[in-house]
């Protein structure tokens, strides 16, 4: 069709030639109609490539002749048998030296099998599937697919519970049960094994460790804020595996452009390879959540202590540690007399179990009023005049970054965005839409006030 040859030709003087050939124009043409484009995908790497760089471009740039909107639907096609990985099985006992300081606990619920992703994360949930071999459909692995120098790092980001660490002790699991030497490390964990090595004249041995694993998975990245020693080590370790053509996969709680004091060289390879939004997990998804998590435990509750629960604390990280406690809480009370046995909890009785929880979550749970509080507080503004009719550049454009971070932490409705700053849900998009712009087009000032605004929420 002539609108999407236009446009793919349009992508070559904005990406270049080469990369156009390599990821746009292999995309299969299946079905056109008047208002919908149906593209297929070889794989799940030219699928997430699309919708990193592509799928962007189509809101402002993509129509027919009638100025239409035309709506791309992109679809993998039919599974093929998945390519060799590029690092061979290692021979039992055979997986280079040991780590000679403490290694993360990999907790064996963390498993692709129990994981929920929610609507929204569907897409990443899949490409980690594949890239794994772990096959959902048959809940059994399959031959790696380690994805193309392109994707080196794999940076995971997002809020607080909304599966980051979840999914790399999957990786991690997926990948060992393939043979593959694969390691597991918290940000806060790497500092340690820094300092350890460092006192201990043990830098050989550290280095050893965690630069002959083929897959490295270092969680929470933005811990190694202001440690100058740690981002020097790491930014070392980085550079050993990626000039190799090993797998480095990172999570952190922001994008890497958002990262506070961490050094520019880090950052900059940070985002070499592709950067994964993780969405926080919608009400329905968090229902599911606990009650696969219930399912797992042999823990059952009624309907009136669930609903309670997903009321009261908000992630699925509080989520899972309220309904932990509420297990050990109940074990140790004598409660659970027989782990087949139908448990007696009312409401009354979860509230008083968990009342430390309650208060804790109460005090950390973020609002639209902290938001509006934060960004006023930023710019030196009054509330109220954020939340007023003003239209000067003094106040709305913190009414927009106001506006703009209750979409993205809070994940509220347009409409109910506007009821809050008393808009109606078109100007909401619009100002929202101006912030992304601004975001895409790497705002310097824009993305240091975020930072700085998201960390005195905290």
């Amino acid at each position: 069709m002539q609108a999407w040859n236009d446009f793919v030709n349009k992508q070559e003087l904005l990406l270049g030639k080469e990369i156009v050939e390599k990821w746009l124009r292999p995309l299969k043409i299946v079905h056109f109609d008047s208002g919908n484009l149906y593209l297929e995908a070889k794989d799940s790497f030219q699928l997430l490539w699309f919708e990193e760089h592509v799928r962007p471009k189509l809101k402002s740039g993509f129509s027919n002749n009638n100025f239409r909107p035309i709506k791309v639907h992109l679809t993998v096609g039919e599974v093929q048998a998945a390519p060799t990985s590029k690092f061979s099985k290692k021979e039992k006992g055979k997986s280079g030296p040991p780590l000679h300081f403490f290694k993360d606990k990999i907790e064996p619920g963390m498993s692709f099998e129990n994981f929920i992703p929610g609507e929204d994360n569907q897409v990443i949930f899949r490409f980690f599937c594949e890239l794994s071999g772990y096959n959902p459909q048959t809940n059994a692995f399959e031959t790696p697919t380690l994805p193309p120098a392109t994707f080196n790092p794999l940076f995971v980001w997002g809020g607080s519970g909304s599966g980051k660490t979840h999914l790399l002790m999957a990786l991690e699991q997926a990948f060992k049960a393939q043979g593959l030497d694969a390691l597991y490390a918290r940000a806060e964990t790497f500092t340690e094994h820094v300092v350890s090595a460092i006192r201990g004249s043990e830098m050989q041995a550290f280095r050893k460790a965690y630069r002959n694993a083929d897959i490295l998975l270092i969680d929470d990245v933005h811990v190694f804020a202001r440690k100058d020693a740690t981002q020097e080590e790491f930014f070392h370790t980085f550079n050993a595996l990626h000039s190799t053509g090993r797998q480095l996969i990172l999570s952190s709680k922001c994008a890497p452009s958002l990262l506070e004091e961490i050094e520019p060289r880090l950052v900059s390879r940070f985002e070499w390879g592709i950067s994964l939004h993780l969405e926080k997990l919608s009400s329905q998804d968090m229902k599911q959540v606990l009650q696969k998590r219930c399912e797992r435990l042999n823990f059952p509750l009624s309907k009136e202590v669930s609903e309670f629960l997903l009321d009261t604390f908000i992630s699925a990280r509080s989520l899972h540690l309220a309904l932990e406690a509420m297990v050990l809480r109940c074990h140790m009370g004598g409660e659970v007399r027989h782990k087949r046995s139908s448990l007696s909890i009312d409401k009354e009785s979860a509230k008083k179990m968990l009342s430390d929880l309650i208060a804790q979550e109460i005090k950390i749970a973020l609002t639209p009023d902290i938001i509006i509080g934060s960004v006023s507080a930023f710019y030196g503004i009054r509330s109220e005049d954020l939340l007023g009719k003003a239209q000067n550049q003094e106040y709305s454009f913190p009414r927009q970054i106001a506006m703009y971070l209750c979409r993205l932490e809070l994940r509220l409705p347009f409409q109910h965005i506007g009821r809050i700053f008393s808009r109606d849900h078109s100007t909401v998009m619009t100002s929202i839409k101006q912030i992304e712009k601004k975001l895409e087009s790497s705002d310097g000032e824009l993305i240091q006030a975020l930072s700085e605004i998201r960390a005195s929420m905290e």
